[in-house]
């Protein structure tokens, strides 16, 4: 059995048993194309797509209509950006942030390429959106604003309600990545004021594969689908659909519905825990993000004297990620630990650390005592 300290809820999180229970009919009894309305078994899928529909919906304070399930935030976040890009409009700018995923920063790129004028938000060392530069930016001629609700490296939540009020003066419309945010905090699309939300199935203990997309009503005909074929959900996305996925996204959905409050509380817990008994054992570690207005389950850690790699490589019983990321074949800095001011030094040295819904206070006891322990091997072979 594999004994590994699971710390990299950020990149993915494992399937609640709940919701493989919940699937599993799917593969095999319930295999039904929903598209097929004329027998049982067609209709059983259909019901239960429209099931995990309003399952997800609720989570999110959304109607059923507004959801449409993708294979995931990616394919969400480039079916707003391209979809909306593709309508003819005379504006032609789009606003986003210097720390956003890639699934948002490449798309406004490849725009950009076309034409587009394409503006990046600063933000704070904290990783905060700064609100007058973003009301600088969005102008009469801003097409959409794209802003992530939490971060996936520093697990900052950015002030999206103010800037959605000041995207709505200029007529502009808004979009969240809230891949992270989903299932981890509290996510109401009307108090964000948001008008489109992307959501990953495994970013909240659902499968891999799977996830959805809000489109605030009245906006879908705003969209051009990014594939032709079909005309399922709702013309935006065709394609046989995922069954198996969607059921297992929106048992996730329900499940977060009911135990995300105390269970944020806990891994919060656990998370202070850990940053404690690291910063009092290990003199001069910096935390990384908003610490007063983070992702419960977020830490980022900057170790000195010691690179990040070396760091994990002398913690095989841990499945950690650094702040680095792989770019073209060539080790680059993180563009979001540079963006909140961090020297590509301080960079390579960072460690993101994420816990999640079977992080036990056993494995907060084993990292407290083992990453010191490689930490100060490291660091005295280095000095």
């Amino acid at each position: 059995m594999d004994t590994t300290i699971y710390f990299d809820y950020h990149a993915t999180t494992p399937c609640d048993p709940r919701v493989v229970e919940a699937m599993l009919p799917y593969f095999t009894q319930e295999f039904g194309n929903p598209s097929s309305g004329l027998h049982r078994l067609g209709r059983r899928a259909a019901r239960a797509v429209e099931t995990a529909r309003e399952q997800v919906a609720a989570l999110i304070g959304a109607t059923p209509e507004e959801i449409v399930f993708t294979s995931g935030a990616t394919e969400s976040n480039n079916l707003v950006i391209h979809g909306l890009a593709h309508q003819r409009s005379e504006r032609r700018r789009i606003v986003t942030t210097a720390i956003e995923h890639k699934a948002v920063l490449e798309p406004c790129r490849a725009l950009e390429a076309q034409g587009f004028d394409v503006v990046i938000l600063p933000v704070g060392h904290d990783g905060t959106v700064n609100l007058p530069a973003a009301e600088e930016a969005i102008t009469d001629d801003t097409l959409l604003v794209s802003v992530q609700l939490a971060s996936n490296e520093i697990g900052t939540i950015q002030p999206l309600r103010a800037i959605a009020e000041l995207a709505r003066q200029r007529g502009a419309l808004v979009h969240t990545d809230a891949a992270q945010a989903v299932g981890k905090i509290r996510v109401d699309i009307d108090a964000l004021g948001v008008d489109f939300l992307s959501i990953s199935g495994h970013k909240l203990y659902g499968p891999k594969g799977i996830g959805a997309l809000f489109v605030r009503s009245g906006l879908r005909r705003r969209l051009v689908p990014l594939v032709q074929g079909g005309g399922h959900e709702g013309g935006l996305r065709p394609g046989t659909l995922n069954v198996p996925g969607i059921v297992g996204l929106g048992e996730a959905c329900a499940v977060c519905a009911v135990e995300m409050h105390d269970e944020a509380m806990r891994v919060a817990s656990l998370r202070d825990q850990l940053e404690t008994r690291l910063s009092a054992a290990i003199p001069g570690l910096q935390i990384n993000g908003n610490l007063g207005n983070r992702l419960p389950g977020n830490s980022s850690l900057t170790f000195p004297a010691v690179e990040a790699d070396a760091l994990i490589a002398h913690l095989p019983g841990f499945a950690l990620s650094t702040g680095s990321a792989c770019t073209s074949g060539a080790v680059e800095p993180s563009h979001v630990l540079t963006a909140i001011g961090l020297s590509r030094e301080a960079a390579d040295a960072t460690i993101r650390i994420g816990l999640g819904r079977f992080t036990t206070s056993e494995e907060i006891d084993a990292a407290a005592r083992v990453i010191p322990e490689a930490w100060m091997r490291l660091a005295l072979a280095a000095s």
